[in-house]
């Protein structure tokens, strides 16, 4: 976990309760230090450990300190710039909605080891939308619902109300399901542009796959149809076989299937290969003397396309 989160943790409660009863959390929660590196990457048990004694301290429940501690992100990561990216990423609410994995795709760059979530919106109206949230890691649902509605309020100008659906565990990830209730208008403009009627691209075919040497046509049976020239070279075995038994699907956390892909046209698709691609140069085996030193090598060795 990088100390963006645990920092803004820290000054959500220096600024909301006061230096002392940071120290005391700090202190109660066996915590040493009394500052954290945004860029640097602590234990995921951390804020765990100091929530709970938090919400002790405090004596708020786990609800509204993480809720109030979402609302208080959106201010905090002005001072580092972030404001200016959250306020670019749509003109409307839904589009930021839409667009949260793109976000979260933009800010590895600054925080390559992030562990993202992932969300899908679903059954969007005039009124709202279904938000699906998966991550694996747990005890953050709260903190991303005060998040959308501060940023809905900040930036939009719109009163959201958020309601909790559900909540499951599926294997390592938490898959959270929110109704969104805001002024959702937008949807009926984006609806009928998409009604119109679309004109055949002027180029042929040839000319994309020279543009885009790593490309992959498939169609509603995950059945490949044609690939990229440099595709062709690195697996020319993949022409006719089911995708799927080829790529696994890394980002965004949805089935893979043909119905999720065309619900998510807008966002950034990442695809690694389910085994990895070698060369013919031989490996020294002797450079590699640790085990998990061999299993990061043979991690480098998957294709990931995006």
């Amino acid at each position: 976990m990088y100390g963006l989160i645990i920092e803004n943790m820290t000054e959500y409660i220096k600024a909301t309760y006061g230096e002392d009863k940071w120290e005391e959390i700090r202190r109660a929660a066996g915590v040493d230090q009394p500052s954290f590196s945004t860029h640097q990457v602590y234990p995921e048990g951390l804020i765990p450990r100091l929530s709970k004694k938090a919400v002790q301290i405090l004596k708020v429940s786990e609800k509204e300190f993480f809720d109030q501690m979402g609302v208080f992100f959106i201010g905090f990561v002005s001072q580092y710039g972030y404001d200016r990216v959250l306020s670019v990423l749509g003109r409307h609410m839904r589009d930021f909605l839409n667009g949260l994995d793109n976000l979260h795709e933009y800010l590895k760059f600054s925080y390559p080891r992030m562990r993202a979530p992932s969300f899908i919106c679903e059954n969007e109206t005039k009124h709202g939308l279904t938000l699906h949230y998966r991550s694996k890691r747990r005890g953050f649902v709260y903190y991303t619902m005060g998040q959308i509605r501060e940023v809905a309020r900040h930036f939009y100008h719109k009163e959201m109300k958020i309601e909790l659906v559900r909540e499951e565990l599926l294997f390592d990830m938490v898959h959270v399901t929110f109704q969104l209730t805001f002024d959702n208008r937008a949807f009926t403009l984006a609806s009928l542009t998409m009604t119109r009627e679309e004109k055949h691209l002027p180029i042929s075919a040839s000319v994309l796959f020279e543009i885009f040497p790593f490309c992959i046509v498939f169609g509603s049976d995950m059945v490949v149809r044609s690939i990229g020239n440099s595709l062709m070279v690195i697996m020319p075995d993949l022409l006719g076989k089911k995708i799927t038994n080829w790529f696994d699907l890394v980002r965004p956390l949805t089935a893979f299937k043909f119905s999720s892909i065309l619900n998510r046209t807008n966002n950034i698709f990442e695809l690694a290969t389910v085994e990895p691609i070698l060369n013919d140069k031989p490996i020294d085996r002797q450079e590699l003397v640790l085990s998990d030193e061999l299993d990061a090598f043979n991690d480098e060795k998957n294709l990931r396309l995006k």
